[in-house]
């Protein structure tokens, strides 16, 4: 089996359990051995509390322990504060001497088997953090960039389908109805050829400026973004293709903010809940002054980290010669990097990424492609 094949596997497992909470254990399971962990967990944080889900039932008690720690929370405030597009180890939020002294790590996880961790943290558009973290035993040594890469990959994936699962409050959907009232996001069953099957009232109230229910397919106002939409729509619809599908962001107007639509595939036994769909579509308000911008646009557009700095320093107001100067690359690399930010962001200009990355409305002049 290769190793592409593997991960076309496990995105699939990520879908599924993104409908089907139970699946998440083997999910992370498969997560934590393609790290070379032994165990993974997913905690999901809003603004009412925090959930956390398990590689195995073992997972509990080693997050109360290592959070009885001081360091335990100073390890996930570095891993935030880093605000890292991509994976981070240990190593990179905890100095060698640390990790040496720390009674977290010398007196409870290196004797227990751990202190090897990786971890990312996602910041949802709409405020919402999400972790993925795998812990693995100290002594097989550092993470390769083989492995980080790897779960680069995968992280888009994992965004999108934890955002679900925590706004289902990591319980079970019984009806497709009552799981779209459960996510408190504007959202939509779609099924094949995206036809609408189902709608919450929030998603009814973004018709017509934001979406249309046609008789064809559910379309988005803006054509540009309703050609990504229709790609998106596709790539569910066959059995390969999954890392065509991406999250979509829509223009702010002078009566709404900028809003990015996920299209989550329905997958495996998530059929049984959400009959005859092949997706749910779900639509979250970017929060500019709670979100970074470079982790918005890496987590919802499978951008790589390198592409996410890019578009934060463009955020920020940087030119193409200075980030260029700055990093320590060509001026064509940071050019083709900024290139590949609008082509995956369904955009055209450099004034759109800055517009949408600072909460306000795009120029008008947003052609489609």
């Amino acid at each position: 089996m290769s190793f592409s094949h593997v991960d076309d596997v496990l995105v699939d497992r990520i879908y599924e359990a993104s409908l089907i909470p139970e699946q998440w254990p083997q999910v992370l399971r498969d997560f934590a051995r393609m790290a070379g962990a032994q165990e993974a967990a997913l905690l999901a944080a809003d603004s009412e509390g925090s959930k956390l889900i398990g590689s195995s039932p073992a997972v509990d008690e080693i997050a109360a322990k290592v959070f009885s720690y001081p360091a335990g929370i100073e390890r996930t405030r570095r891993l935030v504060a880093l605000r890292h597009p991509g994976f981070v180890t240990d190593r990179d939020v905890f100095t060698h001497e640390e990790i040496l002294n720390e009674p977290m790590f010398a007196d409870y996880l290196i004797p227990s088997g751990y202190g090897r961790g990786i971890a990312t943290a996602i910041c949802v558009p709409n405020g919402d953090t999400i972790v993925l973290h795998a812990e693995g035993n100290y002594h097989d040594g550092p993470f390769d960039s083989r492995t980080v890469q790897a779960l680069d990959a995968l992280r888009p994936h994992m965004a999108r389908a934890s955002l679900l699962s925590a706004r289902l409050g990591i319980e079970r959907a019984r009806a497709a109805a009552e799981a779209l009232a459960a996510v408190g996001l504007p959202a939509a069953v779609l099924g094949h050829g995206g036809r609408t099957l189902a709608a919450n009232d929030l998603l009814v109230a973004l018709m017509p400026h934001v979406v249309q229910d046609r008789s064809a397919r559910m379309t988005l106002t803006d054509p540009s973004a309703d050609a990504l939409l229709r790609t998106a729509i596709e790539a569910v619809g066959r059995s390969s293709g999954l890392y065509a599908v991406r999250s979509i962001p829509i223009r702010a107007t002078d009566e709404h903010p900028p809003v990015v639509i996920h299209l989550v595939p329905v997958r495996g036994a998530a059929h049984d809940v959400f009959a005859a769909s092949s997706a749910v579509l779900l639509a979250t308000p970017v929060v500019p002054k709670e979100v970074p911008g470079a982790n918005v646009l890496q987590a919802l557009f499978d951008l790589t980290p390198a592409e996410a700095k890019v578009a934060q320093a463009i955020g920020n107001g940087e030119t193409t010669a200075g980030i260029a100067a700055s990093n320590g690359a060509s001026l064509n690399t940071v050019r083709n990097q900024l290139a590949a930010v609008l082509a995956k962001s369904g955009l055209h200009r450099q004034s759109d990424l800055v517009g949408l990355l600072r909460g306000v409305g795009l120029d008008p002049v947003f052609k489609p492609s």
